[in-house]
């Protein structure tokens, strides 16, 4: 590689690295049944929470539809108070459902006013918001994710693709596909969905990172939110990990026990005392009509409760009160928070269930949880804490923010998963909730019907993820099919089981079964190892089939072994064991234990053909990868033994076709119908802000052209026709805003607002050069003033130089161009001045700003050309006849001999005329031992005077460095970047001192 071509490499490699980088920030979202939370990284940023536009940490879930204008948060929910139909709340519990799920029943109950209807093609839920329209819950969230990233590209002040997702734990696997296509409707790329209690164990760990070491420390987390309330065991502790060869401790959260109670929560509690509060006005019998019957009343009910239910986990009553509450009849009761624990007290009594599950998954008991950590708003409640001491008998930990908590710590994570940051390593399992199995149903005569089902269990419950496993079908040799289900959920409650829904995952078809076995079949050196099915269990828990294959293993004969190599035997010769390893850590195989579906079958036997797994490690597919050398010893053989056969694998590809069962995912269709709505509606957005935009900037133009006008300085400057002309066109745009105006588009409000400009700018510009011109004046004087001290000051350098007989610094052409800008100028100024003063204010002034700066920069060119040549000027005297004839240097005055022994010191004799410059910063070979410069020849000291000149009698500025020569347009260019006039100036006045000092 040429040095060139290096250098180049090099440049451009360090132009990558230091070159700006857009859009790395992340985002992260916490999808709470009540409230979002947004939290960004961006560079130069640490974790920080995105503020919404009223400047809140934290914006309700609310999406509002009314008049044709899309309202989110608070605007949305004050449309809810009188339109309670029109602003949807609380749908996240309905993503992936169907019409006839429970939780949906519950929904339908709790907010009757909703119009819910079913999808006809997926049977999901649909709100009907008018007769021409439609909205999903995955549209809603879409919608309401878009929101999230304007949030934080408002914080970031940039653009935004990347986002962390938190999800509750318990979502199964058509919630988390349903809030991945919501997403995906949104434009945001999903790094990960994180479930909620990992995202607050991480943003628990990362602060204290240090407190761990290698062994575990168990933290348990009760987390009661709006909907739901989970309870989890974590395990925090330092790790080994190997990552390019490098082996190093990095801290590890596992999340090893979950329990969970879906429908306790603060909203349960809010919808009782609503009901409480609903029969509380019933029994005052203000009004003959029912409270209940009214959905604007209700909804009124709904927002007070919950501000009362906030206010008594710190006060023992409250007033609850509402104006105009049903047929304008007023509403005032206290509520105590007795009665609101009365009222709640079966929900107190599940406080203590989830901890229980939680511990029982686990495999722990009490005693070996160091910490109860609290999170959530729902924790707050007195009565909660009291039952949650009684449980774990210590005292509670409050030192996370119960709000911020998980958001914060998705964004950590969030930043770990991006290209654009580097942190430090935190490692994350999640673990299983709901254990998934596969289920084959064989063709058996001795069962029951002709067939029996047999159960594998795929990733059981509380299995970490992501992982990969693989699953063996033995001796299938035609197409066959098996099913993905979750497995049996008995440690959950029946009502809880209902909540999970469809237990059905999907169906597998397998193709071309037979003809993958027909390529190898008669081959008496080819043995089947089973088809193999590879799954995913990804990071965000959604799980995925992502190949099936056809395992053949062939033992060639010594002819073929050495006749033909495949090329991926070739390959692996060239993997290290370790890469090697790494490789196969990902992928497991299932252990196999076929079990009977049906009940009073677990007598019979189980057939061990179609249960049998390929038990290989993965050092001993490494080991046929590459050989061992003790293997590559035998394999040569020895004493004429012969040589092993040698294997190889070969994996044909199976066509598959999965079809999901229960809840399908949108259709191509669906998702492109979805994505035109929210189009439309963003592009409705976009264009009612700037029609908005515009129409302030026009009111505000028109209300500055009155108020300005009737100030002196204003009206002075406009002619009456001007002042005439624009105050009727103001008064023709008022009236045309009072009449068109609330239709008009963007583009009329600023047709009007370039028309009124076009009449006001030569007013405002007369205006401004009037205000303006005396402080422009007191530059151009303050400029000249300079100028001319410091035309003196090079004068009297100039003649001094000359007396002394040196080379002057400037040439008198220069110092008389410099005299004559000054005059030239101070003319000028003694002209305009006298002609402005004739004009009116209402005349377009000679005297203008701009031309004031022009000569003010005409003077300061040339001063600055000056400055710029002193500064690189050094003194030089001229040289006498008698200094000329002992110019020879010490080292000149040595014997030069050419090959015939002439003397040639006398013709390479230089003899230096008075006008040329000599460099005395050049040192002699051995000027580093010396400790002293190679001089001149006119420098050179007589034979007698051989000691060296003290430092201090030549002053270092007196000697600048002489830099190359520059042509007096780069002087001039160099002049255009140097500092005002007076800073040079000051320079110049510093620098004749010294000369003076000097000479």
């Amino acid at each position: 590689m040429t040095g060139s071509v290096w250098w180049s490499i090099v440049s451009l490699v360090f132009i990558l690295c230091t070159a700006p980088v857009w859009s790395v920030s992340v985002m992260s979202v916490d999808l709470g049944t009540e409230w979002m939370k947004v939290a960004i990284v961006s560079p130069g940023v640490p974790m920080e929470i995105a503020l919404n536009k009223e400047s809140k940490r934290k914006t309700p879930v609310a999406i509002a539809f009314r008049d044709g204008e899309r309202t989110f948060g608070e605007d949305a929910l004050t449309v809810g108070v009188r339109f309670p139909k029109l602003c949807y709340t609380h749908f996240l519990e309905l993503l992936g459902k169907k019409i006839d799920h429970p939780l949906v029943q519950v929904f339908k109950k709790r907010f009757p006013y909703y119009d819910i209807v079913a999808s006809p093609d997926r049977g999901t839920v649909v709100f009907q918001h008018d007769s021409e329209t439609q909205f999903t819950p995955e549209e809603l969230l879409a919608m309401l994710l878009q929101k999230a990233r304007e949030f934080a590209q408002n914080s970031a002040i940039e653009k935004i693709n990347d986002a962390v997702i938190i999800v509750p734990g318990y979502f199964n696997q058509a919630e988390r596909r349903a809030v991945l296509q919501a997403a995906e409707l949104s434009g945001l790329k999903v790094l990960q969905l994180m479930n909620d209690y990992t995202a607050v164990a991480l943003n628990y760990g990362i602060f204290r990172r240090k407190d761990f070491n290698e062994t575990a420390q168990y933290v348990m987390f009760y987390d009661m939110g709006a909907s739901s309330t989970t309870a989890t065991v974590v395990s925090f502790q330092l790790v080994k990990t190997k990552e390019k060869g490098v082996v190093e401790s990095n801290p590890q959260l596992s999340v090893i026990g979950v329990g969970y109670d879906r429908t306790l929560g603060g909203l349960e509690k809010q919808m009782r005392l609503r009901d409480h509060l609903g029969k509380k006005f019933n029994e005052m019998k203000k009004t003959p009509n029912d409270v209940f019957q009214n959905p604007r009343a209700m909804a009124k009910l709904f927002k007070e409760a919950g501000r009362v239910k906030n206010v008594l986990s710190a006060n023992v009553d409250h007033f609850a009160q509402i104006e105009g509450l049903l047929d304008d009849k007023d509403f005032k009761v206290q509520v105590t928070r007795e009665e609101f624990e009365k009222m709640c007290e079966d929900l107190f009594e599940r406080v203590k269930a989830p901890i229980d599950q939680a511990l029982k998954t686990s495999g722990l008991s009490m005693d070996l949880i160091s910490q109860v950590i609290l999170v959530g708003a729902g924790t707050r409640v007195p009565k909660v804490q009291e039952k949650l001491t009684e449980k774990v008998a210590m005292e509670l930990s409050k030192n996370l923010n119960t709000d911020e908590a998980a958001v914060m710590g998705a964004v950590y994570r969030a930043a770990d998963l991006s290209n654009g940051f580097k942190v430090k390593k935190f490692l994350t399992k999640d673990a299983v909730l709901f254990p998934i199995q596969v289920l084959e149903v064989i063709f058996d005569r001795e069962a029951d019907g002709g067939v029996k089902q047999v159960k594998r269990m795929l990733f059981g419950q509380m299995n970490p993820y992501p992982q990969k496993k693989i699953l063996t079908f033995n001796k299938y040799q035609t197409d066959f099919t098996f099913h993905v289900n979750y497995a049996e959920l008995d440690y959950l409650n029946p009502s809880e089981i209902q909540s999970v829904g469809q237990l059905n995952l999907s169906q597998v078809d397998l193709s071309g079964v037979a003809e993958a076995h027909e390529l190898h079949k008669g081959a008496a050196n080819a043995e089947s190892k089973g088809i193999k099915a590879h799954f995913t269990l990804d990071e965000s828990g959604v799980l995925a089939l992502s190949s099936v294959e056809l395992v053949i293993e062939k033992t060639l004969s010594d002819e073929e072994a050495a006749g033909e190599e495949s090329p991926f035997s070739k390959l692996g010769s060239t993997i290290s064991p370790e890469d090697a390893l790494k490789n196969n850590l990902d992928e497991k195989p299932v252990k196999e234990e076929p079990e009977t579906g049906k009940a009073g079958e677990s007598g019979e036997k189980k057939d061990q053909s179609e249960g049998e797994e390929v038990k290989q490690s993965s050092e001993e597919q490494q080991a046929k990868e590459k050989p061992t050398e003790e293997q590559k010893k035998n394999a040569t053989g020895k004493d004429g033994e012969k040589k092993k056969p040698k294997v190889v694998t070969v994996k044909e590809a199976i066509k598959f076709s999965e079809k999901l069962i229960g809840i399908n995912p949108l259709a191509e269709k669906e998702m492109q119908e979805s994505l035109k709505k929210i189009t439309s509606l963003d592009e409705h957005d976009a264009r009612k802000r700037a029609r908005e935009g515009a129409m302030n900037a026009l009111e505000s133009a028109v209300i500055d052209a009155k108020v300005k006008l009737e100030e002196d300085a204003y009206n002075q400057a406009a002619t009456q026709q001007e002042s005439e002309a624009i105050l009727a066109l103001c008064a023709k745009i008022f009236d045309w805003l009072d009449e068109e105006g609330y239709s008009a588009e963007a583009a009329d409000f600023e047709s009007r607002l370039a028309e009124l400009k076009q009449l006001t700018a030569p007013v405002w510009r007369r205006v401004k050069e009037h205000e303006e011109r005396p402080d422009a004046l007191a530059g151009l004087e303050s400029t000249l003033s300079h100028s001319n001290n410091f035309l003196a000051t090079i004068k009297n350098m100039t003649a001094n130089q000359t007396e002394a007989d040196e080379t002057p610094i400037f040439t008198a052409v220069e110092i008389s161009l410099l005299q004559k800008t000054i005059s030239d100028t101070q003319e000028w100024k003694s002209k305009m001045i006298e002609e402005q003063s004739k004009l009116k204010s209402s005349d377009n002034p000679k005297l203008t700003i701009a031309s004031i700066v022009e000569k003010i920069n005409n003077v300061e060119r040339e001063v600055k050309y000056l400055v710029n040549k002193i500064k690189i000027w050094r003194p030089k005297k001229k040289e006498s006849p008698k200094d000329t004839k002992n110019t020879t240097s010490s080292t000149d005055q040595k014997a030069k001999k050419d090959g015939s022994g002439k003397d040639k010191s006398k013709e390479e004799e230089k003899v230096i005329e008075p006008s040329e410059e000599v460099n005395e910063e050049e040192e002699s070979p051995n000027a580093a031992e010396s400790g002293q410069g190679t001089k001149t020849k006119a420098q050179q000291p007589e034979p007698e005077a051989q000691e060296p000149i003290a430092e201090a009698e030549v002053p270092e500025v007196a000697e600048p460095v002489v830099e190359p020569s520059k042509t007096e347009s780069e002087l001039r260019k160099d002049s255009e970047s140097e500092p005002s006039i007076v800073a040079s100036a000051l320079i110049v006045f510093v620098i004749h001192v010294l000369f003076r000092l000097v000479t």
